[in-house]
């Protein structure tokens, strides 16, 4: 397995995994699917959001990307992160490639930290977050409703020793 930046070819693989997580409402709060037109509207490569996918045998089995904290200058180097893996591939490290990647790529566009909100019963991702250096931070109480369900999230953080400065201030 290994993983490379996503391109726009990549734009129908990645909303048939991203339809996977949202048909098994482990992994988002959103329930609309996606085509890969929807997809395919991202800013590909545009050095701030770095979206990579891994890859096995040539077919993309996961991805995983970055995307804007909040939009207050404060805050440009934080980013949010999301990691999904196919069905068919889940257990196999994967999404340890995928994210893998995706901090890297993170690092060399300059963030200094990635955030993420995962489901408590969602404990492969957690595992996942824990074993790649995120910790867990909090937990949002009724952080919105899937299907009518108040559901709770698990927030994680990742600092980026390379883009920080000695003092622990993000560097300039």
């Amino acid at each position: 397995m290994q993983a490379r930046a996503a391109t726009p070819a990549d734009a129908a693989a990645i909303a048939r995994i991203y339809n996977q997580g949202i048909e098994d409402r482990v992994a988002t709060f959103e329930t609309r699917p996606r085509a890969p037109r929807d997809i395919a509207q991202r800013a590909w490569d545009d050095g701030i959001h770095p979206l990579v996918v891994a890859e096995d045998a040539g077919a993309v089995v996961a991805f995983a990307s970055t995307s804007t904290y909040r939009p207050r200058d404060c805050y440009s180097g934080i980013a949010e992160f999301s990691v999904y893996v196919a069905r068919e591939a889940r257990g196999r490290g994967a999404g340890r490639v995928a994210l893998s990647a995706l901090i890297q790529a993170a690092e060399a566009a300059g963030y200094w930290k990635l955030v993420s909100r995962v489901f408590p019963e969602n404990t492969a991702s957690l595992a996942l977050c824990r074993s790649l250096g995120f910790r867990e931070v909090g937990r949002y109480e009724k952080h919105a409703q899937l299907d009518g369900v108040w559901r709770d999230v698990i927030i994680v953080e990742r600092l980026i020793p390379a883009n920080l400065a000695p003092h622990g201030e993000p560097a300039s």
